[in-house]
């Protein structure tokens, strides 16, 4: 493979060595929390397994070649011909004007901002159609951001834009058709920080801020989202052990989504039969995944999942939870197997519209559950060794919760006694002691 030959020529030969070249790399790429596990560089170097997304730009910055030819295997005796990125780092880029790219992005960051808050300070007597234009710019990139990068690169936007949504609304003149869409706005924007809140594992923050979301759905006279925010409570629930809670809010949510079209309703179902796996109620779980299928023939996309990200519910991830379900209930035959190897596909690519670092990840979780029920600790331990390399800034409630379940599996296992089952559980201890700190704010 040309990056073992890549990374001999520089006399490179062991994780301990790689370590200092790629700090300095993600260094002068201004990355932070991306260090690699020791565990990781290993698969890299002496596996051949190739590195997720958050930790390629270091690899390349360090390397100077793309990832798919660091990747690609060289015959023995062979000289490499691939042409280095010689302009492909950012410091590189426009060298010759003597200008850092990065401090350009910055300071025109900083020139946007300054303009955003003219534009909000200057509609405060009566909020103008620019304002409302920005703001739907913002509200849809968070949306659309939210479940491809980690929190601690979209919390202070996050946060930023939802105080100024709520500035809108409590001191400024506004027509009665701005006023539903600034709630709207408002309800998507606090249903994000709530989950947000439940990223960081802080629930009753989380409860808090999604009673401010159905407030403003409310206010906006929106069924679906109304709907929503149940889900986000028992969503909030199932990730806290409360799956009581997490049942009542899905069916409360699921009463009020099942005259809607859209995706709502699906998801309120998926979260119903996920919280009734944990309770033990297989026929539950079953009755509600098969009218989640059956209404996935009807659905038509509704402003909802026009927005996309977390308000909308699809294919790729209504299997997901199915698979999850029958997880949760302790099954692990071969078409359940084959099942949760298709969820893991379905967020391979990252490039897909529905993909989601989440969603991946604990798809990945259950397809580890599954085939250890099945007896396969290996495979169990091949399908989560993309979770345990996931850099610290990924690594939220939800995927930590996914991962310990494995570890509470291989407890009850009677592969707990061997060696790669000692190994993969010791491994799942150390997981969640590196996770990040909150964000700012």
């Amino acid at each position: 493979m040309f990056f073992r030959h890549a990374l001999e020529a520089r006399g490179i030969r062991t994780p301990e060595d790689f370590l200092p070249h790629y700090r300095g790399a993600a260094e002068r790429l201004r990355l932070e929390n991306v260090d690699p596990a020791p565990k990781t560089i290993e698969g890299w170097i002496y596996e051949g397994r190739k590195p997720q997304r958050a930790f390629r730009p270091a690899i390349v910055e360090m390397l100077g070649y793309s990832i798919d030819d660091l990747w690609t295997e060289v015959p023995e005796g062979t000289s490499p011909n691939f042409v280095p990125l010689t302009s492909a780092s950012p410091t590189a880029l426009h060298a010759d004007a003597g200008v850092d790219l990065n401090e350009m992005k910055r300071t025109g960051g900083m020139a946007v901002q300054r303009a955003k808050e003219f534009l909000l300070d200057k509609d405060r007597q009566m909020v103008g159609d620019d304002t409302l234009g920005l703001l739907d710019d913002e509200v849809a990139r968070l949306v659309a951001v939210y479940p491809r990068e980690p929190l601690s690169a979209i919390w202070d936007d996050l946060l930023e834009t939802q105080d100024q949504v709520f500035r809108l609304l409590d001191g400024h003149r506004v027509r009665p058709s701005q006023l539903r869409d600034l709630n709207f706005k408002a309800a998507v924007l606090s249903f994000l920080v709530a989950k947000g809140f439940n990223d960081m594992e802080v629930p009753q923050h989380a409860m808090t801020m999604t009673r401010v979301a159905a407030s403003c759905a409310k206010d906006a006279e929106h069924p679906g989202l109304i709907a929503l925010t149940d889900g986000l409570k028992s969503l909030i629930a199932y990730w806290a052990d409360r799956p009581g809670d997490a049942y009542h809010y899905a069916s409360q949510g699921a009463e009020t989504a099942a005259g809607l079209r859209g995706t709502v309703v699906l998801w309120l179902l998926g979260l119903q039969a996920r919280a009734a796996a944990i309770l033990g109620d297989e026929e539950t779980v079953r009755a509600a995944n098969q009218k989640a299928a059956d209404r996935r023939e009807r659905v038509i996309p509704d402003d909802l999942d026009q927005l996309g990200g977390l308000f909308t519910y699809a294919p790729e991830k209504q299997l997901y939870y199915a698979v999850e379900a029958e997880a949760l209930l302790g099954h692990g035959d071969e078409q359940l197997a084959a099942q949760a190897e298709q969820a893991v596909r379905g967020f391979s690519d990252p490039s897909s519209p529905n993909w989601a670092f989440g969603d991946l990840a604990g798809s990945q979780c259950d397809l580890a559950l599954i085939r250890l029920f099945g007896g396969d600790v290996d495979g169990a331990a091949e399908a989560i060794r993309p979770v345990l390399d996931l850099p610290v800034t990924h690594r939220n409630n939800g995927i930590v919760v996914s991962a310990l379940r494995v570890r509470q599996a291989l407890m009850n296992s009677p592969a707990r006694t061997a060696l790669v089952g000692q190994d993969l559980r010791a491994e799942i201890e150390a997981f969640p002691a590196s996770r990040p700190a909150l964000p700012r704010g």
